[in-house]
């Protein structure tokens, strides 16, 4: 097939604009108006400087058109993410020129994957347009696909005056350093690199590059670069905190203080209190074990900042982002989808406590792996497993996600994307759902020869590549909370508020037992119980919400002046 001949628009948000070596190329390609330009010192005629002066005037008024006609860069970007979008496939038209220029781009590239760039909207990870689903469909249908009212809601980071004057100062900071080492699976480490931004930037410190630890459950030796893009995470960031590399030489001293106990829920000023003196003198502090040590209920300015951290300076490395998106692409241009995020790997059933819903043959190997290694279980080990699971603390298995999805309404033609690693016993695991709903998809059926090739050793790249088709899905549900269903529920309402649905385990579960209950009454119940996570949901602090998964109030706002 011939490629075609339009340009791909890398970014479609910002090339609305002319830029001026646009108008350069313009005007090189017209003998007329590069004569204007010359720089010969000829003394034009009275006839020749009036039609000039005509033509300037009116080429003027011209650009002050186009410039009107097209909204600014910054508004233009706001739009486009807030705004539900649909694809040609619906057969219904675009309701933007943004939409089109986006389609575009996708379509010119559908046969030429690896000429094709990463969506960036600004510093964000843009996800594609939602489709508009229509056709012969019953009312619960209808409902299922539609998308929730944003009420308004946009990013929002504008820091205070105060913040930005003390920025000044930190962002060049050369004699106190902060190292941190992340621990766990992926969206664990991103929220622990996300603390050690903002503690850096309580004790005024750089931060060195975070160190990814080891990680013995999946073997994955992943370093930062091999996930994040280094260069956008420091640009990033350049007016928070100064982010390098390494430690200088004049700070890498023999002995380093290690902190590795800090207690939970703990606030900036116990952090500047514990750590600040120490590091002035020192020069260097380190800190491990920081999962979900910092207070989540922060001032403004630093909530805002886990926003920037999260949202726009955690970009997935370019090698990544090439194959998520080149799989969301796939998936999106067949159609509207699904994002699964199911948590069925044999690791979950061994942490959690709770059985497989596989038989008593898989239960019994789960439960012989935590009596051998029982540090592994975090589930209570004081309760019962059926006390577990009503109390909402279980992942749902495959014939608890297809009784839920179709009660809300999901058709059995839908298009599923399965995120997260191999279910323990194997196809055996998705039985109950692919009865139901046989169209599922899993990235290894969606890649081609080799595109996986480079990631099988790091299961943290595999979970990027998740991360991102579930981004941009039309739909995502989480069989379980998890870090991941949290990270992406966020960042997809910070990004326009796409339909995530939560599912309300501890409330619903107990219908799922009652055999009294008619189909009908059981789908009434359950959407009546998620009708409240597809609306923008402010965050509880009260409940120690995070704003990364909670971005109303303190990330969005109806009225502010835009991402920065």
């Amino acid at each position: 097939m011939a490629r075609p001949s339009g340009r791909i628009i890398k970014n479609p948000f910002m090339s609305l604009t002319p830029s001026p070596r646009s108008l350069t190329q313009l005007f090189s390609v017209s003998p007329p108006l590069t004569s204007l330009f010359s720089s010969k010192k000829t003394s034009p005629s009275p006839s020749l400087s009036i039609f000039i002066l005509s033509f300037l005037f009116s080429f003027t008024f011209l650009g002050i058109s186009i410039f009107r006609f097209f909204p600014s860069s910054q508004d233009s970007i706001h739009c486009s993410i807030i705004s539900p979008t649909t694809s040609p496939i619906s057969s219904h038209p675009l309701p933007s020129s943004y939409s089109q220029i986006i389609l575009t781009s996708l379509l010119s590239g559908i046969n030429s994957d690896n000429k094709i760039q990463p969506r960036i909207g600004g510093t964000a990870m843009v996800p594609l347009p939602v489709h508009l689903v229509s056709g012969n469909l019953s009312e619960e249908e209808t409902e299922f696909w539609k998308q929730p009212d944003s009420n308004g809601y946009r990013p929002c980071l504008d820091s205070t005056i105060g913040y930005r004057k003390r920025s000044a100062k930190i962002s060049k900071e050369k004699n106190r350093f902060l190292v941190v080492v992340a621990a766990g699976g992926l969206n664990q480490q991103k929220n622990q690199i996300i603390d050690a931004v903002v503690i850096a930037r309580i004790l005024e410190a750089a931060l060195v590059l975070p160190v990814l630890q080891v990680n013995m459950i999946w073997e994955d030796e992943s370093e930062f670069p091999d996930i994040f893009d280094v260069e956008h995470f420091k640009k990033t960031l350049r007016a928070d905190v100064r982010v390098v590399s390494s430690l200088p030489s004049s700070h890498l001293v023999a002995k380093q203080t290690v902190v590795t106990q800090i207690p939970y829920g703990v606030s900036p000023f116990w952090i500047r209190a514990k750590f600040f003196k120490q590091l002035n003198q020192e020069g260097v502090l380190v800190l491990k074990g920081l999962d979900s040590k910092l207070s989540k209920n922060l001032p403004s300015d630093l909530q805002k900042l886990r926003c920037k951290v999260a949202f726009h300076a955690l970009r997935f490395s370019k090698p990544i982002l090439q194959v998520g998106n080149q799989l969301a692409r796939r998936m999106w241009i067949e159609g509207p989808y699904i994002s699964l995020h199911l948590r069925l790997e044999k690791d979950v059933w061994v942490r959690t406590g709770c059985r497989t819903g596989l038989g008593p043959e898989y239960d019994q190997i789960i439960t012989q792996i935590q009596k051998t290694q029982p540090q592994y279980l975090t589930g209570r080990v004081n309760m019962s497993y059926s006390q577990r699971r009503l109390s909402g603390l279980c992942p749902l298995n495959a014939f608890e996600m297809a009784r839920l999805l179709k009660a809300l309404g999901a058709p059995q033609s839908g298009r599923f994307y399965i995120a997260g690693g191999e279910p323990f016993g194997g196809s055996k695991a998705l039985e109950p759902l692919a009865a139901v709903f046989p169209n599922l998809v899993r990235k290894e059926m969606l890649a081609r020869d080799g595109e996986l090739s480079p990631f099988l050793n790091s299961s943290s790249a595999l979970s990027a590549i998740d991360y991102i088709v579930s981004f941009n899905s039309d739909i995502f549900i989480p069989s379980h909370g998890g870090n991941m269903g949290r990270a992406l529920q966020g960042h997809r309402a910070y990004m326009g508020h796409r339909k995530s649905i939560r599912p309300n385990k501890r409330t619903m579960l107990p219908f799922f037992e009652d055999s009294s209950i008619s189909d009908e009454e059981f789908s009434s119940i359950i959407r009546s119980l998620h009708n409240k996570s597809m609306k923008p949901e402010p965050r509880k602090k009260q409940r120690d919400n995070d704003v990364i998964a909670y971005p109303v109030p303190e990330c969005m706002c109806r009225h502010g002046s835009g991402i920065f």
